[in-house]
């Protein structure tokens, strides 16, 4: 299951993570997020090498602002506690394992 961050926890499940950390920027009432929530659930459930979170973006409106997140559902790898990768939109399972793999493998998805 997706950790659910939030601005108390964001610094310390994501930034001083030791591995890889998948962000979902998603809001409750975007129709295209709802359409991601159970392929994020469904990598959150599957041993791929990163940990998966979720972050309401209507609840921490700063730290979206500070990652540039102006269209969702938006998805940022972070690495070593920098953003690797991201893209934005609904996006199939298999792009996403290739974004994850990318990073993982030292390159920029």
């Amino acid at each position: 299951m997706a950790i659910h961050l939030d601005m108390n926890n964001f610094e310390e499940e994501v930034l001083k993570s030791a591995q890889p950390v998948l962000v979902d920027f998603y809001a409750d009432w975007c129709g295209p997020c709802r359409m991601l929530a159970p392929v994020i659930e469904d990598i959150s459930d599957s041993d791929v090498g990163v940990k998966v979170c979720k972050l309401n973006v209507d609840t921490a409106i700063p730290l979206a602002m500070k990652y540039n997140i102006s269209s969702i559902p938006a998805i940022m790898i972070f690495k070593d506690g920098k953003a690797a990768a991201s893209t934005i939109g609904y996006q199939e399972k298999e792009d996403l394992m290739k974004l994850i793999g990318g990073v993982l493998n030292g390159s920029n998805g």
